[in-house]
């Protein structure tokens, strides 16, 4: 009998450890089971708990709710004219008209041909080594979050139990977003706060740390939210750091054209990656440099080693997105396709980019002048120095709570401003109350 125990013994620790050992692997299994366990169904849903407010959503209401005239809002990642109204691009609204006959017919699963044909070249540039030798996978998304999901899923079925490294601090969204399709998420130093700017020594180091063959997610240009890149020498040093340690990078390309106002220098770590002989993921969104916030389109993209891989992970790609939701939308698609194929739309859509970049940056050196003005002696450097359409003021949760709630200025309580919401009607106002509360 004592042999027995200690067989039961042994049977009963294995399995533990086989659990565990699951657990850790397949998170969203065991969510899903303990959710079965916890909850059945009793003809209502009262053991639902009240989800968190998003917080970007969450200050845009309270926003609203503000009758002060003077209140200026910098919370919300969307692009606005000098007279604080959304802008519709004049190279989007011609291609509307001329895609008004289109008929209504199911895209295929991974998008039309045309569409990703085009997508690829902006990406990876027309004449791309990996374009012209068809090692290059493109597939619509809706828009750079559903880019970056599909993408997620990917790496969660192909590179199973591999964790992913994102920049310290990064979108929110991207840990839930990987963290549902049950990929481990880690951090890497990225952003300091004593100089607004970047930790390039520590992230170096903590890629360098990381597993061999970890997922790298970075930024392609105007990080979000800090606006602060790495520099064309930087990213060389990293895109061999990367391949050195076997690393896996995923990019996010949400500001191709809308930070620097040229696409093709703000796609420079993208194609110097290509270079350097990585296979890597990039999710793409067009809501930025486009406008087409609420038409969702983006695109997904992979880079293999041949044609012949290139078939095969395509033909994957479609397994994952049809139980997600079958086929693309095709309007918006429809409006990026006819502006990118037609030469004298593109051409006006690269003055547009380059206007709303243009104002955006204006707008930075507006609010230094504007501090000078009133008396600051700070450093504000860092303003004109980050990119895009966010920057991190340097301001405190405190200071920032200040602003709301005396100056009725909103803006997230990480000190990140929108510099679209800035204008040359409340520059004034912003810099009055930023010196205000950082005397």
């Amino acid at each position: 009998s004592k042999l027995f125990f200690l067989l039961l013994f042994f049977v009963v620790e294995m399995a533990s450890l086989l659990i565990r050992t699951a657990r850790a692997h397949s998170p969203r299994l065991f969510v899903r089971a303990a959710a079965s366990r916890s909850m059945s169904w009793a003809g209502n849903w009262d053991g639902v708990e009240m989800g968190p407010e998003d917080p970007i959503l969450g200050l845009s209401q309270a926003f609203l709710k503000d009758t002060d005239p003077r209140k200026v809002n910098l919370g919300v990642g969307a692009y606005r004219d000098d007279n604080n109204k959304p802008y519709t691009l004049k190279c989007v609204k011609e291609a509307s008209s001329r895609i008004a006959s289109f008929d209504h017919e199911y895209a295929p699963i991974v998008g039309k041909p045309e569409f990703r044909k085009l997508v690829s070249e902006l990406i990876y540039g027309e004449d791309s080594e990996v374009l012209a030798s068809k090692r290059n996978v493109t597939v619509q998304s809706l828009s750079g979050t559903g880019g970056l999901r599909i993408g997620a899923e990917w790496l969660a079925r192909f590179l199973p139990n591999t964790p992913a490294y994102l920049p310290k601090p990064t979108w929110a969204n991207h840990f839930p977003i990987l963290r549902d399709a049950g990929i481990e998420v880690r951090e890497y130093a990225y952003y300091d706060p004593a100089t607004c700017g970047l930790r390039f020594t520590d992230l170096r180091n903590d890629i360098a740390n990381a597993p061999a063959g970890s997922i790298i997610l970075l930024h392609v240009c105007a990080h979000n939210p800090t606006g602060v890149d790495p520099t064309p020498e930087q990213w060389i040093e990293l895109s061999q750091l990367i391949k050195d340690k076997k690393h896996f990078p995923f990019f996010d390309n949400a500001y191709q054209g809308f930070a620097s106002g040229d696409a093709e220098r703000d796609a420079f770590a993208i194609r110097q990656f290509a270079k350097d002989g990585h296979n890597f993921a990039v999710a793409q969104s067009f809501a930025k440099n486009f406008g087409l916030y609420g038409e969702r389109v983006g695109s997904f993209s992979l880079l293999t080693n041949n044609a012949d891989e290139a078939s095969r992970v395509e033909s994957q790609l479609k397994i994952l997105i049809r139980p997600m939701y079958s086929n693309p939308p095709i309007y918006g698609s429809n409006i990026v396709t006819e502006v990118l194929k037609d030469k004298e739309l593109r051409a006006l859509w690269y003055e547009e980019i380059k206007l709303m970049s243009g104002r955006i940056i204006s707008m930075r050196t507006a609010l230094v002048d504007a501090l000078k003005k009133e008396g600051s002696t700070r450093n504000w450097k860092h303003i004109t120095d980050q990119i895009g359409m966010f920057c991190f003021t340097g301001l405190t949760p405190e200071q920032v709570d200040i602003l709301k709630n005396d100056y009725h200025i909103y803006l997230t309580r990480n000190g990140r401003i929108s510099v679209a919401g800035i204008t040359s009607g409340n520059v004034g106002y912003l810099a009055r109350a930023m010196h205000d509360v950082t005397k």
